[in-house]
């Protein structure tokens, strides 16, 4: 009842040629509307700058964990009110999108959050969530959306199995149903077809002048079976400099890093250098 109370369903939603359920709290509709109108009055023209600038009007917003996991089946969850590392880029990847298309209709919004979260733009169940965050750079740049970067500004091929889910099913509840399990771990089988790019915390102080404002940012760890462990935004601030600009674990909040990137990512326990996609368009 609590969560009904939280939550309306909007069921029948129509976008995209099909129908689709959404979570979405009347709190959270108004703040789409709100940051819609914000937006508008934002200056910038280069889609880099437009990520940074949108990302900096959710400062201060509450990092809260597993915002995603709502109810017993898999829908559109929509929230803005607190924001895990993934959930701050992908709404930041929406609304700068919908800024640069002059988009502003609500069915907009989920049309586009939709194709940015889940394989190939559509869900289709749990495990069609883009959940290791290596398979939605490669997967979204598949879409046209961005470009996995690390190569060109200096990253080497990692090879790494990936299968943290799978071997840690009691943290996912969604993987105790039998066939979520096994198509997830049909796709950390995918995954591990092919090695992915890393650019290593050691040379990232070096090729730091690579990295543009609005890159996204994806930390990756020696953590087994993980690829990523957090995400962000690349934002060039008044020292010249890259910092962070994400939903953090640490302060509970978004906000830029005190710290420049490279510097900041040597205090990251088992980080080993970082993903980069940029948004293409």
């Amino acid at each position: 009842m609590k969560q009904l109370q939280r939550f309306f369903l909007i069921a029948l939603l129509p976008y995209v040629g099909f129908c689709q359920d959404i979570v979405c709290s009347l709190e959270d509709k108004n703040a789409f509307a709100a940051k819609i109108e914000a937006i508008q009055e934002l200056k910038e023209n280069e889609i880099g700058a437009v990520m940074v600038a949108v990302g900096k009007t959710f400062l201060e917003a509450p990092y809260v964990a597993k915002t995603l996991e709502i109810g017993e089946t898999e829908a559109l969850v929509i929230n803005l009110q607190g924001l895990d590392c993934t959930t701050f880029v992908e709404n930041v990847l929406t609304f700068s999108l919908m800024l640069r298309e002059d988009k502003k209709d609500f069915t907009d919004f989920v049309s586009l959050l939709e194709t940015i979260r889940y394989k190939d733009g559509k869900l289709d169940g749990y495990t069609s969530r883009l959940h290791y965050f290596s398979e939605w750079i490669a997967n979204n740049a598949k879409k046209g959306i961005i470009k996995d970067m690390t190569a060109e500004i200096g990253g080497r091929s990692f090879t790494k199995e990936i299968d943290f889910m799978s071997t840690h099913r009691e943290l996912y509840p969604f993987l105790k149903d039998a066939g979520n399990y096994e198509k997830i771990k049909a796709s950390e089988a995918f995954l591990n077809l092919k090695p992915i790019c890393v650019l290593p915390q050691e040379d990232i102080e070096s090729q730091e002048h690579l990295i543009q404002s609005g890159d996204i940012i994806a930390l990756t760890t020696s953590i087994k079976g993980l690829d990523i462990t957090h995400t962000g935004i690349a934002t060039r601030e008044a020292d010249g400099r890259i910092h962070l600009l994400h939903a953090s674990t640490g302060s509970k909040k978004v906000e830029v890093s005190t710290l420049p990137l490279a510097e900041y990512l040597k205090k990251i326990k088992h980080n080993t250098g970082i993903m980069v996609a940029r948004v293409i368009l």
